[in-house]
């Protein structure tokens, strides 16, 4: 039997036109956009999908798109859009010939189920605006079309009186021919606080007063509007405050505006106690504050302020904020490593380093983690990513994070800017001598010197394309030397005088520590859209700062030499609600190392850390093992710390000290721990003044003055004096007004 002849069939009508059909769709190009009235895909189509949030990463914007349709993230690549919107879903998305059976139209106005549901209706600016383009032929822009290079709002800062709830807000693009266009219709608007609403118009309508501000974004680029509703205020009176220097100036300009009275000066002894912490994070003692409150010279607060600044205790204390920052704790650096690099930080801050070159030698340094300690700033940040995030952050005031898997949403870094700055940091490498590690198991747990040095190759690739990208500096214009030193190169440009991004995060970072908030908040995240409450000041302190050779000391007696930093915490009828304008300062529970020093220094004991000397501040101590110690479980006083939101330091930001209050603490405090051994303890504060035969009325006055700076009144002395009479045991009534006082509000909060 002869096999079985195949027989060719014929392709049908049918087949063959859809075979025809998906070949020219293939191989298709839209025309470029010709006639000046064609509705532009880059700069109208994609301004719809922003509007209508299509583009969003809850949306279609997602990593993953939405039921197998993705979008560019907030539509940072057109192109890509385009090409998605024409070329899938065999070309229902879009339908030139028939506009209104477009998928892109159906699924935004829900005629076909959409998980989205409606974004807008039939007939609509951007119901129209899409079906138009379809209709058109769907075309894509020529290449030649100037790009958007930037947006500007009106009013950019306004004051809005108490007789005006509505401000509307104007957006026109600019583009690189110079043309410009008005895109308050097509940008998306933002408000950064609930206070207010905003159309889609751009019509800002107040909800209560206060200030806010407004993100107005068209396509990629983004501006802010800053908004104060002002409140009436019809008690409101202007002191006429005494303009002391250049902080005074601009914060009372901007209290003035707002109908705002600033409270008055605190009192001498609040003023005092306040120094201390702020300086030296300490209580004065006794006789310091006892000195203090009765001199009578009209100048003895900036007498006060410059013998602090040049306390020892001074770079110890300001040491510790920049050994949070930088990552000091021993799991990774060790704690050899730990001290070394401590104390490095504690003589550059003694010696008056300025901060610019303080951050230049920690960023080329190289070689041994013990006998050259900046290098442990490497050795805590072990990748180029970590690297180059971190210092971003802390020295630059740009949170990178986002830009690793997209372009910023919120500011100008582009996915390319990311990885070519990481780029700078691909050649940092480790030689570890030994590493004792006690958790074998633990592959980030080092214990030993490390060698830290720079190769000669090693790149960042950009995971978009896989290619090596080259290394550039942050906000520079063009890439890195091949041959350059790296490191060399950065410290180079760091130290510059007129850097643009190192000085103004360095002044906001001091300023918070001294004012509670930051000019900018979070306070190391600076960009156009998130700006500072008051932008003037901060532009005169950074130019203040420069122009003395980045000097800590400096800008400090500046800002405290100020009516706004002296101000009491007790508001009056106009800033009780004030919390971003320093109408008044804000009271704030003492952090958690200040906190424990000053449970010692009141009740007289010294304190007691595992492995270290007794009587060391918890200010003084290099950094704490506080998963567990070398010896075994952490101690009590080390527990007490980590209760009251001493950081891990495994954040370079000051994000990572908490300040929440927790029913642990008020254990530590009420009922036991550490309070409770310090105030039993047996050669404490209590146990000697009563061995040197003082009165009831005399430790009741001491007491005071150790633990909140100043001498109790006649009647509450008295209303003590006499509870203690009435106990059995003395020292047990005693104890009674010493734990009152260490968990009085005026003991747990700085003023």
């Amino acid at each position: 039997m002869s096999a079985p002849r195949l027989r060719h069939r014929p392709l049908g009508f049918a087949r063959l036109a859809l075979l025809l059909l998906t070949i020219a769709l293939m191989s298709w190009t839209a025309p470029a956009v010709r006639a000046a009235d064609t509705v532009s895909f880059e700069r109208d189509v994609m301004a719809v999908l922003s509007r209508t949030g299509c583009n969003q990463g809850a949306c279609h914007g997602n990593q993953n798109g939405k039921n197998g349709f993705k979008l560019s993230l907030r539509g940072q690549s057109p192109e890509i859009d385009y090409r998605i919107l024409l070329r899938e879903q065999f070309n229902r998305r879009v339908n030139v010939e028939q506009p209104e059976q477009s998928l892109l139209l159906l699924k935004a106005i829900a005629a076909v189920p959409h998980g989205g549901g409606a974004r807008f209706r039939p007939g609509s600016l951007e119901y129209n605006t899409l079906r138009d383009w379809i209709a058109q032929g769907a075309p894509s822009d020529p290449a030649d079309l100037p790009k958007l290079v930037g947006i500007k709002v009106e009013p950019r800062v306004r004051f809005v009186p108490a007789n005006e709830t509505e401000v509307p807000i104007r957006a026109v693009a600019k583009f690189a021919d110079g043309a410009e266009r008005d895109v308050t219709r097509w940008a998306v608007y933002t408000p950064s606080t609930p206070i207010v609403t905003v159309s889609p118009d751009g019509v800002v309508t107040r909800q209560q007063f206060g200030e806010t501000s407004v993100l107005v974004r068209y396509l990629h680029q983004q501006a802010t509007a800053r908004l104060a509703f002002v409140s009436e205020h019809a008690d409101f009176r202007w002191p006429n405050p005494p303009v002391k220097n250049v902080v005074d100036k601009f914060v009372m300009q901007k209290l003035e505006r707002l109908r705002i009275a600033p409270s008055q000066l605190c009192t001498d002894t609040v003023f005092a106690r306040r120094a201390y912490l702020d300086l030296l994070g300490r209580l004065p003692s006794i006789d310091e504050a006892g000195q203090f409150a009765a001199d009578t010279a009209a100048d003895k607060r900036a007498r006060l302020i410059d013998a602090l600044l040049e306390e020892p205790e001074f770079a110890d204390f300001w040491a510790m904020k920049w050994a949070d920052l930088l990552r000091a704790e021993e799991r990774t650096l060790d704690r050899k490593g730990v001290q070394a690099f401590h104390h490095w930080i504690r003589q550059a801050i003694a010696e008056g380093q300025p901060l610019n070159e303080f951050a230049a030698d920690m960023l080329d340094a190289r070689g041994s983690t013990y006998s050259n300690p900046p290098t442990n700033f490497y050795r805590a940040h072990r990748d180029p990513i970590t690297r180059a995030e971190a210092i971003g952050q802390v020295f630059l005031g740009v949170r990178l994070q986002c830009a690793r898997c997209h372009n910023h949403p919120f500011d100008h870094w582009t996915q390319d800017d990311y990885y070519r700055w990481a780029g700078v940091f691909a050649r940092v490498d480790y030689k570890i001598v030994e590493n004792r590690r006690n958790d074998r198991n633990d592959k980030h747990e080092f214990d030993g010197e490390q060698i830290v040095y720079v190769t000669e190759t090693g790149e960042v690739k950009n995971p978009d394309t896989g290619k090596d990208v080259p290394a550039q500096l942050l906000a520079t214009k063009k890439p890195l030397d091949s041959g350059a030193d790296r490191l060399e190169s950065l410290a180079d440009w760091i130290r510059q005088p007129n850097h643009p991004l190192f000085a103004p995060v360095q002044v906001n970072r001091i300023w918070f520590h001294l004012m509670g908030r930051g000019l900018v908040e979070p306070i190391d995240d600076f960009r156009a859209t998130n700006p500072a409450s008051h932008p003037e000041l901060l532009d005169a302190l950074v130019a203040e700062f420069k122009s003395h050779r980045f000097d800590l000391r400096h800008l400090i007696r500046l800002i405290m030499n100020s009516h706004s930093y002296q101000m009491a915490s007790e508001t009056n009828s106009t800033n009780a609600d004030d919390e971003l304008n320093y109408s008044h300062q804000v009271a704030r529970a003492l952090s958690a190392e200040p906190l424990l020093d000053a449970l010692h220094q009141a009740t007289g004991t010294p304190s007691r850390f595992k492995g270290f000397p007794a009587g060391l501040r918890a200010v003084q101590i290099p950094g704490l093992r506080t998963d567990k110690s070398r010896n075994g479980a952490i101690g009590p006083e080390e527990q007490f710390l980590l209760k009251f939101g001493k950081p891990a330091r495994q954040l370079s930001c000051e994000c990572e000290r908490s300040s929440d209050v927790t029913l642990g603490q008020t254990f530590q405090m009420v009922s036991g721990g550490v309070v409770n051994e310090l105030l039993t303890a047996a050669d404490n504060r209590i146990a000697r003044a009563i061995t040197d035969k003082q009165s009831d009325d005399q430790i009741i006055d001491q007491l005071f003055w150790a633990t909140l700076s100043r001498p109790p009144s006649a009647e509450v002395r008295g209303a003590l004096a006499s509870h203690v009479a009435q106990q059995k045991d003395r020292r047990q009534g005693l104890e009674d007004v010493l734990w009152s006082l260490v968990n009085s509000k005026e003991f747990l909060l700085r003023q």
